[in-house]
């Protein structure tokens, strides 16, 4: 498949290679000045800080030479500082901070040239080729297709959906995928389960018991009934065996079907659906311990195939029983294998619950056993999630049958909601999600506080077009007119946009997107407040109206990356 690379707003791309030129410059002028020693100038990094109040964009370069130059980073800083040039650069102060740190003040015609920039690229404002095309796996979500999606699956899709569309504005191509388990001892336990609530139609409660770890929702009991409507009492004489299996080939179709159906209602769409039972249908589960014999990564203990992880970063762990059967992580490495391997990903990024901590070493171990750079294997693991109504924690128990579900989670709380809440935590913060607040229409709301800045934008726009005013080109003169602290503060924000996404990529925390529109929000109702956009200066006009349409833009880009409608109206 071609690679689609993405490049970088021109405008935000060339103010960063500027400075950095600017400051090899700068080093190289202070070491033929006596200033700094000669030595080799070290690599270093340029960001935009977390407290704007230092600047637009921070640099180490300082900090990093302080080994090369033998001389402390307070030093190096001043020597950089003395002989920076910024004239040709879209900055107009280098101060220093702390023991070391430069930070860099834009001039004003880069915050002209932003809005523009933002005007000229429309919806691909904010994309980079940070990524270069490298091909990218998510997998997330991936729940047991033997009962309804739980609340931690709500938060693993937005997590997973977010965090590909932030890789695919950051340059990554990216593919989704949900892995289907069809195997395993998940879907024999779903088997018991179908068969005794078959059974007891017709021969009655008493008579047959219900496994005890069998899955007691009243699911278990429509498939049941469901399935005796269809087929009647055929399969009461039937084997054991033949019984089972009819059972799961009616049932598991329409629990994935159910899946695919309450994602798509949650506006999460994958590329691919990759059963487990495909693996084992092709061989690929027994290869992939042959494999590891090959590499001399395993030996037997007690009739057992173990995996001698030691060095390779893990504990032993079974690979193969004694029976024969292999254990549940044999098909998850054999899945990996396919997924750098077989279909030669760059990168496979997986979205699970934090439980699954121990289990990562043991995967990464198997990799590196087979010879694949584990470090291609990216784990974002993600805490818990509390539902709490009233001040209170909900109850929520999956095998009573009385679980709060992805659907009936939907059936109270609107998608843009939960979407929006979902995805205002780090991956490895806990969530108490407030149901009260979720459906709440007002700014204590986070969803409804940004998308009405939103609606309110476009009540600007409506209410100026019935005066006859529509938006217009601004020249870099006009746009000059936008020197109030609330007007430099939104487009500063609208600057940093297509760093934050980078950021995001880079971190695989998508959160950080919802924290920058909510930001973004805060500055534009701030702006409205105190900048009236309609006024008697024509030119400050169209500006403030052009500001209007790029904060819109930015806002819509953002909110797209979590899939958040963006409302006209509220």
């Amino acid at each position: 498949m071609e690679r689609k690379i993405y490049t970088m707003s021109k405008l935000a791309a060339k103010a960063t290679r500027d400075l950095r030129a600017a400051v090899e410059q700068a080093i190289s002028k202070a070491q033929a000045a006596g200033d700094l020693p000669e030595a080799q100038a070290p690599a270093f990094t340029l960001e935009v800080p977390a407290d704007r109040a230092h600047g637009d964009w921070a640099c180490n370069a300082a900090m990093a030479g302080a080994r090369a130059f033998k001389c402390a980073p307070r030093k190096i800083a001043e020597a950089i500082q003395k002989h920076i040039d910024l004239s040709a650069t879209y900055f107009e102060a280098c101060e220093i901070a702390g023991p070391g740190f430069l930070n860099f003040t834009h001039a004003p015609r880069f915050y002209s040239e932003v809005l523009q920039d933002v005007h000229t690229l429309g919806p691909a404002y904010g994309r980079s080729g940070m990524g270069e095309g490298k091909r990218v796996l998510v997998e997330f979500v991936s729940a047991n297709p033997t009962g309804p999606m739980h609340i931690g699956n709500a938060r693993g899709g937005v997590l997973g959906d977010a965090l590909s569309a932030v890789l695919e504005t950051a340059g990554y191509q990216v593919e989704r995928e949900f892995y289907v388990n069809d195997a395993g001892n998940q879907v024999n336990k779903f088997a018991c389960s179908l068969e005794a609530r078959y059974l007891q139609i017709y021969k009655g409660e008493d008579a047959v018991p219900f496994p005890e770890d069998g899955y007691k929702g009243e699911d278990i009991k429509a498939h049941a009934r469901a399935f005796a409507e269809k087929f009647g009492g055929q399969y009461v004489e039937a084997s054991e065996t033949e019984r089972r299996q009819a059972l799961v080939n009616y049932a598991l179709p329409i629990n994935i079907q159910g899946l695919h159906d309450d994602l798509l209602r949650y506006r999460v769409e994958y590329d691919n659906w990759f059963r487990e039972s495909a693996l084992h249908e092709n061989g690929a589960v027994g290869r992939v311990v042959e494999l590891l014999k090959e590499k001399g990564a395993t030996y037997e203990k007690e009739g057992a195939v173990w995996f001698g992880g030691g060095p390779y970063g893990s504990e032993d762990f079974v690979l193969v029983r004694s029976n024969g059967v292999p254990t549940y992580v044999v098909p998850d490495i054999a899945y990996h294998y396919d997924k750098l391997v077989t279909r030669n990903f760059d990168i496979a990024i997986d979205v699970l619950g934090a439980d699954h901590h121990g289990y990562v070493p043991r995967l990464k171990g198997a990799l590196k056993a087979l010879g694949v750079d584990a470090e291609r294997l990216h784990v974002v693991l993600m805490q818990m999630v509390r539902l709490v109504r009233d001040g209170e924690i909900v109850k929520a128990s999956k095998r009573s049958g009385k679980a709060i579900t992805l659907v009936t989670l939907l059936d109270e709380v609107p998608v843009d909601a939960a979407r929006f809440l979902f995805n205002s935590y780090e991956p490895n913060t806990r969530i108490d999600f407030d149901l009260d607040l979720a459906v709440q229409e007002d700014s204590q709301n986070p969803v409804y506080y940004v998308q009405y800045a939103h609606a309110r934008v476009c009540s600007i726009l409506k209410n100026l077009a019935a005066d006859g005013i529509a938006p217009r080109d601004c020249t870099l003169e006009e746009l000059g007119l936008l020197s109030a602290p609330e007007e430099v503060e939104l487009i500063r924000q609208i600057s940093a946009y297509t760093a934050e996404v980078e950021g995001a990529a880079r971190a695989m925390d998508p959160a950080r997107i919802t924290r920058y529109v909510t930001a973004l929000s805060t500055l534009f109702h701030k702006f409205y407040n105190a900048c009236r956009v309609k006024g008697p200066d024509p030119a400050l006009t169209a500006a403030r109206l052009y500001l209007c349409t790029a904060f819109k833009q930015v806002l819509e880009n953002g909110l797209a990356l979590f899939n958040v409608t963006a409302p006209d109206s509220m």
